[in-house]
């Protein structure tokens, strides 16, 4: 009878897993995407250039960053979804995945991991409880594993691999503590934000003006086109994001050295 019931929830387990496999393929890899992502990501990533993809998942922005034509060093701490990054990108030129989370200093950590929502797996218990509090969306979201995984840094890749022209940095709330581990100003780059948890958007903020002269756009939700026609500085992004950033239930924030061309005027 135990062994029955084992194998019963094993295979309740394995359905939750595919059920949140199939959720996450049909939004990041469904037909059309890659022909934004790219739009989206060309004035950042050069032919011949060098991305970083942090929280690679599926590898949607990896893929489309390869196609650029940039050489990309990709990272996914997650073992199941790691290898359908490598089924998905592993034979691009250029392309280099790792199996490692980021964060403010190299060593190991847990990975809270939602079985049936594998694209919400964070490192942060503190982001986990403010979501619960503060966003719908997350209600139905249970974290009911923990995976303890190796953790690089920003500054550790960059002196392996080089100076990204742009890093996409999307860690369900860890993205301040990634940012702790980078000691220099990158060109571009975007972090992740989500309603019930903007004060961790206010610090990635606070941590790249201690790098660097930035502005900044918003992409809403998995939209690939910015919100605003103009870059704007960081005060009026914190004080957009202290009023709730416009209701908007998650997205990603991008961020551009000011010297960087005519996006940034």
């Amino acid at each position: 009878m135990l062994r029955r019931e084992s194998r019963l929830n094993d295979a309740a387990r394995g359905w939750r897993e595919w059920t949140g496999l199939l959720r996450s393929l049909w939004v990041y890899r469904r037909p059309g995407r890659q022909r934004g992502l790219r739009r989206l990501y060309r004035p950042f990533v050069p032919a011949g250039g060098l991305a970083f993809d942090i929280g690679a998942h599926l590898g949607d922005r990896t893929t489309a960053f390869s196609t650029l034509g940039a050489r990309v060093v990709a990272l996914e701490p997650q073992p199941g979804l790691f290898a359908w990054l490598v089924r998905f990108c592993g034979r691009r030129q250029g392309v280099t995945l790792l199996m490692q989370a980021v964060g403010p200093e190299a060593g190991e950590a847990d990975l809270l991991l939602a079985e049936r929502h594998p694209s919400v797996a964070t490192l942060s218990e503190g982001w986990v409880r403010e979501v619960r509090a503060d966003h719908q969306g997350f209600e139905a979201v249970t974290w009911d594993g923990r995976l303890r995984v190796p953790v690089t840094t920003l500054d550790a890749l960059i002196e392996r691999h080089g100076r990204p022209d742009f890093c996409k940095i999307d860690v369900e709330g860890f993205e301040a503590e990634v940012l702790a581990g980078l000691s220099q100003s990158i060109p571009a780059l975007s972090v992740e934000f989500v309603r019930g948890a903007l004060g961790r958007t206010v610090d990635c903020i606070d941590r790249l003006e201690d790098l660097g002269s930035y502005r900044f756009n918003v992409v809403a939700g998995e939209q690939r086109r910015f919100l605003w026609s103009d870059w704007r500085g960081a005060d009026t992004v914190r004080e957009w994001l202290a009023g709730g950033a416009d209701g908007l239930a998650s997205g990603d924030l991008y961020a551009r050295e000011r010297q960087r061309g005519p996006l940034n005027q």
